[in-house]
């Protein structure tokens, strides 16, 4: 006996209310428009990534950083005011994603030449730059850039490690701040470094150092005390390895070392840093390889996330 009932179903709408934040998803952090002309775009941030893990000296895997960030970001991108926040970020900055930048696999050189050349691309745009690396030497050609549109800058740098050590390679992420002092790029009498607990040469150190235990020892505000002090009115960029974390934190990163910092405290050191001159930030060494449910990268998209207010915020 054939059933009379009719089977042919139309297909209707979908609300996109009710569609999952995953199946929404795109290749882009917190869901923004993609963007490939950037001097034509109308953005104020141009997020990049920066996918180069050759000067690791632990365990590599950081080359994935990027993609597992930007994939973290859809687990923030349905509250419409991120706590403790009273606004909407698209209410007032407008942000958009370029991609990665491209070099040829296994060149460094080439990787240096075209990660200034996509910097000095957006900034001469007069755009801000939210960069996901890559492990930490992917900082010192950005700040190459920075330098010919803002000459030294102060740095605000949050790590285990001070990343000032001399007698490293010429592609090290252990010697990239060394090789930016020499280079004059940063304002080392306004610089500060945040959360390091391991050796460094304390008497003829020229930056600033709250070293992990003082942080942990002090409350955010004491901290965010300190940073103001430091910094002042000088344009400054914003680094975090996220292995300034504790592993607790962040086990998912190349040179994990135990007493970091919590993500508690950096989120609040990074809220009270508002009216500071801040041109950029990046946040680098996640690799998701050594991560565990994706608490890495979430840290990692949740402190960018966090810039970006920040930097919405003076402009209300």
């Amino acid at each position: 006996m054939s059933n009379s009932k009719n089977t042919n179903v139309t297909k209707s709408k979908v609300d996109e209310e009710c569609i999952s934040i995953y199946a929404t998803y795109t290749d882009t952090f917190m869901q923004f428009p993609p963007v490939t002309n950037i001097e034509q775009s109308d953005a104020d941030v141009v997020v990049s990534g920066v996918p180069f893990d050759l000067a690791c000296s632990g365990r590599s895997g950081s080359r994935m950083g990027p993609k597992g960030i930007r994939a973290a970001s859809s687990n923030l991108v349905w509250e419409e005011r991120r706590w403790p926040w009273n606004f909407r970020l698209d209410e007032r900055l407008k942000v958009v994603d370029c991609g990665d930048i491209f070099f040829k696999y296994g060149e460094p050189e080439n990787f240096v030449i075209n990660a200034e050349a996509h910097a000095n691309r957006i900034l001469a745009a007069g755009k801000k730059m939210l960069s996901f690396g890559g492990d930490h030497f992917v900082t010192l050609p950005l700040l190459r850039a920075y330098y010919k549109h803002h000459g030294p800058i102060a740095l605000i740098h949050f790590d285990a490690h001070t990343d000032t050590y001399s007698g490293g390679s010429k592609y090290d992420h252990g010697t990239v701040f060394h090789h930016a002092m020499e280079e004059g790029l940063i304002d080392t009498e306004h610089s500060i470094q945040i959360g390091i607990r391991t050796s460094f040469s304390c008497s003829s150190h020229p930056m600033e150092v709250l070293d992990s235990a003082w942080v942990n020892d002090h409350t955010p505000a004491e901290l965010v005390e300190r940073i103001r002090a430091r910094v002042g009115s000088k344009k400054s960029y914003l680094t975090f390895d996220i292995d300034g974390l504790d592993p607790s934190c962040a086990p998912g990163t190349g040179t994990p070392v135990a007493g970091g910092i919590t993500i508690d405290t950096a989120l609040k050191a990074i809220r009270g840093m508002v009216g500071l001159d801040l041109v950029g930030m990046d946040v680098v060494e996640v690799s998701p390889p050594y991560d565990h449910a994706e608490i890495t990268s979430l840290a990692a998209a949740t402190l960018a996330l966090e810039f970006l207010y920040v930097l919405s915020a003076v402009k209300g």
